[in-house]
């Protein structure tokens, strides 16, 4: 694959291309890391969050609260560079990348969904214990259904915001797109300016994230026309 770049672009752009587009792999998979362990890590703290029992939501929010304070280059410092020195172990770049990644998109997934569920009227809430349904039951014959409509548009929307965040997972050695990139655009290869390499890295990070915010805009008018329209029906 490699000599076909070659050929088809020469020296040393087809090899500038191709270690990019073989970079983009990592750049993807650690963002799938990111999505679906701060997911499931969200689930839970949302679920605790809306749930009757109030001194665990006050440490789950505090949870909420500090993962979305702290940046994410800080917690890529911590992780990556902080922990190793501080208690002298190896730390692998991808458990450092994936788990502070991971922490961040769990904080900030459950305060979207948990934001999606208590936007549902309280009138829905009466309604399922007038049927005599225990708090469960709401939630998830009630409650659920309405908030992951409102939900799915932002949790796409999100998928962006992490893509764009692996980069900087470079500065604690993990090798994804930037990191190739950047060691290209300091390369004293002729050919390897900064003004040719970083245009090409935008363009694919532009491949990546821009499909997901069209759907996203896409789900938003869909889900959103579909809720005025259920909206219009009850108050008919």
């Amino acid at each position: 694959m490699k000599d076909l770049f070659v050929s088809l672009l020469g020296k040393p752009f087809g090899i500038v291309v191709f270690q990019l587009l073989e970079a983009t792999q990592f750049t993807i998979y650690l963002s799938l890391i990111a999505f679906l362990g701060g997911g499931l890590i969200g689930v839970c703290v949302t679920a605790i969050r809306v749930s009757p029992m109030s001194r665990l939501r006050t440490v789950f929010a505090a949870y909420t609260w500090l993962f979305q304070s702290v940046p994410l280059l800080m917690l890529l410092f911590l992780l990556g560079l902080g922990m190793p020195r501080l208690f002298a172990i190896q730390v692998d770049p991808w458990f450092a990348a994936g788990l502070a990644l991971t922490l961040y998109t769990s904080a900030y997934l459950s305060e979207v969904w948990r934001g999606a569920i208590t936007s549902v009227p309280l009138g829905q809430h009466e309604g399922g214990r007038a049927l005599g349904l225990a708090f469960a039951q709401i939630m998830i014959l009630i409650i659920l259904p309405q908030a992951f409509r409102l939900a799915i548009a932002p949790t796409v929307g999100f998928m962006v915001q992490i893509i764009k965040g692996t980069s900087l997972a470079y500065i604690i050695g993990f090798h994804d797109l930037m990191a190739i990139g950047k060691r290209w655009a300091n390369s004293p290869v002729p050919g390897t300016q900064p003004f040719v390499i970083y245009p090409m890295m935008a363009m694919i990070y532009f491949s990546l994230c821009y499909p997901l915010s069209l759907w996203a805009r896409h789900l938003e008018k869909r889900l959103g026309s579909t809720s005025s329209k259920g909206g219009a029906a009850a108050a008919a």
